[in-house]
């Protein structure tokens, strides 16, 4: 098929009288074969997503690689079902990727305030939170999608539309996917939790005088997140690291020097202030400053939402009732109904008999999905949901429900997980929300049954669950480490613990907090992006760097391309190849921590030169130069055409 999207798909005509991609013949793109594809790159993506979501505190939105991924599988497996059964794989992928986008958040944070969380109690909180974003997001449809067709432009739904389009030419991005996952996975298997026979970390430290560390950890996942985000986002971040530990670090241990003989780090008292090195400052200073802007930037951008949050309840109210038919407005009040009982049940499973804990706590819950999910779906619209400002709507309503229990004096260890568990349903339903408007766009544009979106899109949502909860499970010894070179840096897991916590028991480093408080604050005048740059100060140098190198990558193939058409090819196999480098990682990475779990392998500890810093340049180098070389052939490809 040559046809393109018409102009009328980007606006120009109302809704209801948009002509979609497929106008003709059945509406139907699921079967069997495209369940089973979809459940198995929902399962794919959020297993992924977690897993470097929670290394890098960056996800990776994936309709387009599900789309391209899907394509493979589909002409394979189910050629009859076309562009509808591409259309409703995206969906599914896209689905199971927002529920690690949002679980992980949150739950990890009931490991880091010393508590537990069972599989059950994980679940069940998630996948009301599924049921429930869905369920408002649906009733809010025809709002979103219909009547602001042209208004809303769903930015991400466009491109993946546009991507399922020219799907035909699928197989080329498969193949770069494929080079990106098996350079990932090699590196992986040497450097991490199979073998671990090669150092991947280049470090520089400085405990004299000017206190200072730079470090790029040689990690394939991370370079490809690297080239997906692009230079602005990633140099912003590389900007907060500098901050940390060229400035605010070196700044710390001059003044440490003048403490008194007595005077000790103050959460470990076993180590003087005058003797601090680098690791100390960071772990017990830098990073309390880090959450400081984090939470300041989560809060000014909650409050920044509110003429959003007003217009889209206005509108949402005043909307029309649905023209979709009953069996549209059945499926959403059904699902609206479950999620609402779900939340109710999750609230008792988890208060520990407390009754009025269990009801203030969901309907605070509900409440603040509620609001949340509505503003979800319509900034999904304006931004898409690779910029969708879930910590930040997260944070904003932590605080408040944090309040309320402090208020009622529910301040005790297991009282804080109940709290998180109850954010865990939020999460989910906001991170939700904007992966399915964004899914329904996409049916909307290509001419899918929205009722089918709806089915396909909760299973994904239902096996995201199930996945993510079951690596976090299968993580928990690991992401309950504290202190320097953990294994995963969970940033905003870290800040809401640490928020949560703090705000109970009182004892939080409030002079670290509010320094990081006053600079969001300067940055936000300043209109420079304020949790781009907090998570970039909060995350090791290690992390932001490497993911600055992948961004120079991708402005070097950019530079070498002869014309706009080049680059656009160019780039959009290199994000095929950075999205394989990122699911190659991800995957292998946790594959090998499974082996490793049960006792099938055991890693190396590198030794000699294969632990040294010229090891892990060697890697950085080969990990480059496999990433370009392929970019650059396909210079030859585009001009000999």
């Amino acid at each position: 098929m040559h046809k393109t999207l018409s102009k009328d798909a980007y606006g120009g005509v109302h809704g209801k009288d948009y002509v979609p991609y497929v106008s003709e013949g059945s509406r139907s793109g699921g079967n069997v074969a495209i369940l089973i594809i979809g459940i198995l790159l929902a399962a794919l993506f959020a297993a992924s997503t977690a897993y470097s979501g929670m290394k890098s505190g960056l996800t990776v939105a994936a309709g387009i690689p599900g789309s391209i991924i899907g394509s493979g599988f589909i002409a394979i497996f189910a050629k009859q079902k076309g562009i509808l059964g591409k259309n409703l794989v995206q969906g599914m992928s896209s689905g199971g990727e927002s529920i690690a986008s949002g679980v992980i958040f949150l739950l990890p944070a009931v490991l880091l305030i010393g508590a537990d969380v069972t599989f059950i109690e994980g679940a069940i909180v998630a996948i009301g939170g599924v049921l429930f974003g869905m369920g408002v997001s649906s009733l809010v449809y025809k709002n979103l999608i219909v009547e602001e067709h042209g208004n809303l432009m769903f930015p991400e739904s466009m491109a993946i539309s546009e991507t399922l389009v020219a799907s035909e030419g699928a197989g080329d991005s498969m193949k770069y996917m494929g080079i990106g996952f098996a350079v990932s996975g090699v590196i992986t298997v040497i450097t991490g939790s199979f073998l671990n026979v090669a150092n991947n970390l280049i470090s520089y430290v400085n405990e004299r005088f000017y206190k200072w560390k730079l470090e790029i950890e040689v990690n394939p996942l991370l370079l490809g997140i690297g080239f997906i985000v692009g230079i602005d986002v990633s140099l912003t971040m590389f900007a907060g690291s500098i901050l940390a530990n060229f400035a605010i670090m070196p700044l710390i241990s001059y003044f440490a020097e003048f403490a008194g003989p007595g005077a000790s780090i103050w959460n470990a008292p076993d180590v003087p202030i005058s003797t601090m090195q680098v690791n100390h400052i960071a772990s017990s200073y830098v990073k309390y400053i880090g959450a400081g802007m984090m939470l300041s930037g989560g809060l000014i951008g909650a409050i920044k939402l509110i003429p959003t949050i007003v217009v889209a309840v206005k509108e949402t109210l005043g909307a029309k009732k649905s023209e979709g038919g009953s069996n549209e407005s059945s499926l959403a009040s059904i699902l609206l109904i479950v999620g609402i009982v779900i939340g109710f049940v999750a609230g008792f499973l988890v208060s520990g008999g407390n009754i009025v804990m269990a009801i203030v706590g969901a309907f605070l819950a509900l409440l603040l999905s509620l609001l949340f999910v509505i503003v979800s779906g319509r900034l999904t619209g304006t931004i898409g949901t690779s910029n969708l400002p879930v910590s930040g709507m997260t944070i904003a309503s932590l605080v408040i429900v944090t309040l309320i229990f402090v208020i009622f004096r529910w301040t005790s260890m297991e009282n804080n997980k109940t709290l998180l568990l109850f954010g865990t349903f939020i999460v989910t339903a906001i991170s939700v929300a904007g992966g399915y408007a964004q899914s329904q766009k996409v049916t909307f544009i290509i001419g899918g049954k929205r009722s089918e979106m709806d089915k396909y899109f909760a299973i994904a949502g239902i096996v995201g669950v199930v996945v993510v909860v079951g690596v976090i499970r299968l993580l928990s010894n690991q992401l309950s480490l504290t202190g320097d070179n953990v294994p995963f840096a969970l940033p905003q897991a870290n800040l809401i613990s640490t928020l949560t916590a703090g705000i109970m028991s009182g004892d939080l480093p409030w002079h670290m907090i509010i320094v990081g408080i006053v600079m969001g604050i300067v940055l936000f005048m300043l209109k420079l992006p304020i949790m781009t740059v907090a998570i970039g100060f909060y995350l090791p140098i290690a992390t932001t760097s490497i993911i600055l190198v992948g961004a120079i990558v991708r402005l070097f193939i950019e530079k070498t391309a002869k014309n706009a058409q080049e680059r656009e090819a160019k780039v959009a196999n290199g994000i095929s190849l950075s999205s394989g480098l990122v699911a190659g990682g991800s995957i292998i990475g946790l594959v090998g921590i499974i082996l490793q779990v049960l006792g099938v392998i055991k890693g190396f500890a590198p030794t000699g030169f294969l632990a040294s810093n010229t090891m892990a340049y060697i890697l950085l180098a080969a990990l480059i130069i496999f990433t370009i070389w392929p970019l650059l052939m396909t210079k030859v490809k585009n001009s000999s055409q």
